[in-house]
């Protein structure tokens, strides 16, 4: 694995007991996908069209922010992401083909 990472400039942040700023935007960016993954399975459960609108669009709106809080923690520098090889992602590829053909 690649010992690159793509990160910007750490915003130093209070390391006590308290809630400081970046432990307040990670809570909010779990709520946020918690969120989006419960819409997710009320809209596939969705019996009426109007509902399932109402949903869609909450689906979206929740999606957004999510998104924007992702990349508020990126901007920051608390959220580190790492490269990959082409050689790992084949190597993804055929481990979950593996796991379609025992699904058949």
């Amino acid at each position: 694995m690649s010992e690159q990472t793509i990160k910007n400039p750490q915003t130093p942040f209070a390391e006590t007991a308290d809630l400081n700023d970046r432990d307040i935007l990670n809570d909010a960016l779990s709520t946020e996908k918690s969120l989006c993954h419960s819409y997710q399975i009320a809209l596939q459960e969705a019996s009426h069209d109007a509902l399932y609108q109402l949903i869609f669009s909450q689906l979206r709106d929740t999606s957004k922010q999510q998104r924007s809080f992702y990349d508020l923690n990126f901007k920051h520098g608390w959220y580190v992401l790492t490269p990959t090889t082409s050689q790992e992602i084949q190597q993804t590829v055929q481990q979950f083909e593996g796991y379609k053909q025992q699904l058949q």
